[in-house]
Order: structure tokens, then C-alpha cells, then sequence
């Protein structure tokens, strides 16, 4: 794909920029589903931007001609035209104050499938108290890890599948358990044999391994620009916090940890605090299309 392919929105800048100057905000994809992830960028600024979309603040790093953020969309989104400003710093020594790009977003309906199952009592049967206090901490766990200062991207490449096989369960399925206890599923459910291998999906950090009551061994990975990504269910798990992973690299062992019906890869994506579409940060042209990361952030692909 060419980048000319892509979906650019460029948008006079308000207010009174240097004489000679632009900017243009570009959104790639400019069409989206409630729950996907896209990318930002900025050309032509001098200073950081800030833009808040669908309530969550966007964290930009910057790139040789200009800054770029991974954002994304709550399931709750409503369909329909989603229009949000960047706002850009006045450029040093000018006389005007802040300018403003504006960039749209066009939701479409998600139309997540709705399944009723029956599972064991266990699963919908409200937890004693002793396990209702590990439950707490293990979320403690997760917030922390979620809650790092964002940093420039660790990756050099599109993010890819941590295994390949038939997609059990779809990210925004909306569940009835027994009939009684609605649910909405927050990743992609990867099936796969016990032991099967588990492997990471960009290059980036560990920032948690825990062994929790309902995700069993768990390993969360860092990938810098505010994106994360979440191994769940696993049997075997081969790093440890702090370390860093290469994309690709065996990281775990797919299993039925915690409470799992049976063995299979939970894999779960973020942007900051916010659950996205794994399969919506694979197209992402990270690293692929007029984007290339190295160590110190995005440049633009010759």
C-alpha cells in the first residue's frame, strides 16, 4: 500500500501562524469502528500538540517533520461523524497565541455478535471473600502496569499475531452467562493445544507477570507510545519484569490458567487505559506504511 492510499485529512490551520507555515493533521484509517485503534500525525508543527478524542487525551511523540499518537475509541462510541481539534503551540517569538488543526474520524456501527452460553456455576457464582480480596489485587496489579508515563515507541516493525490460529471469540462479543450475567469480551480469544506457543507481538517491555485468580499467568508487554498488549490463561510463562522481548520471541505457553473453560491465548490490546480491537492495531502501519520507528520515535519512510 502506498501512503497516497491512505486517508488524509488536512485541515487549514485557525488563527494566525507564521507567514509561510501549515500544518495538516492526517488520520490513518479515517474510518473506524467503536473500540479500534488509529494513528494521529501532525506535519508541520514545531512544538508538541495536544487533542483529546472521545474523552482520553493523546500522547504525542515527535517525528522528524512533525508528532504522532495512537488513540482510540471506546466500545460505547455512537456511530457517526467524530470531529476533535489538535491544538498546537504558538510557535516561539510569534506574536499570535495557539492554533488549532481539526481532524474527523468516521465511526461506523460496530454490530459485536451476541452469544448465550452455558458455562460451569463457578463462573458466574459470586467469589468468597478471601478471593474477592485477590481479586482486587491483581486489578491493583494491572492499573499499575497500565499506568506508566508514556514513552517514545520501543518497536521497528507493524505489530503481529502472537500465534496463528482460528479466532475462538471476537473482541466486542457481548455474552449471557446462564442466562443471567451479561458480559462483553475485551480481546481476542487465539485457540490452541496446551503448550502450544505464545509468542510477542512487538518488540517492547515486561512490565507485569502475575499469576492472577481469573487470567491465571498473565504477562503484560509495554511497547512505548501508550500501547500494550496481554497474554492471559498461559501454562508456562519464559520472561520475567523488566525484560526486554523482541517481536516474535517466545514469551509463554498456551494454557487454561485461572478461570478457563479450556486452553486457549487470551490476547488483549491498549491504548493507555483503553481496551482496542487487537486486530485494528495490527493494521496499523507502524514501522510499514510512511512510517518506520527506530530508537528515538517515528520518522517518515523516504
Amino acid at each position: 500500500m502506498k501512503l497516497a492510499a491512505l486517508a488524509l485529512v488536512h485541515v487549514a490551520l485557525s488563527g494566525a501562524p507564521d507567514p509561510g507555515s501549515s500544518a495538516s493533521v492526517s488520520i490513518v484509517p479515517d474510518r473506524v469502528r467503536p473500540g479500534d485503534a488509529f494513528l494521529v500525525l501532525v506535519r508541520g508543527a514545531s512544538a508538541p500538540p495536544t487533542a483529546i478524542v472521545a474523552g482520553r487525551a493523546l500522547s504525542f511523540f515527535q517525528t522528524p517533520d512533525g508528532f504522532s499518537a495512537v488513540g482510540g475509541l471506546p466500545v460505547e462510541t455512537p456511530a457517526g461523524r467524530l470531529t476533535f481539534g489538535v491544538a498546537l503551540p504558538p510557535t516561539a517569538g510569534a506574536d499570535a497565541g495557539a492554533s488549532e488543526c481539526q481532524g474527523t474520524l468516521d465511526v461506523t456501527a460496530p454490530e459485536f455478535p451476541h452469544r448465550q452460553l452455558e458455562v460451569e456455576s463457578r463462573f458466574v457464582a459470586p467469589p468468597p471473600t478471601a478471593v474477592r480480596m485477590r481479586i482486587a489485587e491483581d486489578r491493583a496489579a494491572l492499573a499499575s502496569a497500565f499506568a506508566r508515563a508514556p514513552t517514545l515507541p520501543l518497536f521497528s516493525a507493524p505489530f503481529s499475531w502472537p500465534r496463528r490460529d482460528r479466532i475462538a471469540a471476537g473482541f466486542g462479543e457481548q455474552r449471557t452467562l446462564n442466562g443471567t450475567k451479561p458480559s462483553q469480551h475485551y480481546g481476542l480469544d487465539l485457540a490452541g493445544k496446551m503448550g502450544a506457543p505464545v509468542a510477542a507481538a512487538n518488540a517492547g517491555e515486561v512490565v507485569l507477570v502475575r499469576d492472577c485468580w481469573a487470567s491465571g499467568n498473565t504477562v503484560v508487554l509495554g511497547h512505548g507510545a501508550s500501547l500494550y498488549t496481554t497474554y492471559l490463561h498461559l501454562s508456562r510463562v519464559f520472561v520475567s519484569e523488566g525484560a526486554h522481548v523482541a517481536r516474535g520471541q517466545l514469551i509463554g505457553l498456551v494454557g487454561k490458567s485461572g478461570r478457563a473453560s479450556g486452553p486457549h491465548l487470551h490476547w488483549g490490546t491498549k491504548v493507555g487505559d483503553l481496551y482496542v480491537d487487537p486486530e485494528s492495531v495490527l493494521r496499523l502501519p507502524l514501522g510499514q506504511v510512511g512510517l518506520q520507528t527506530t530508537g528515538y520515535g517515528l520518522r517518515a519512510s523516504p
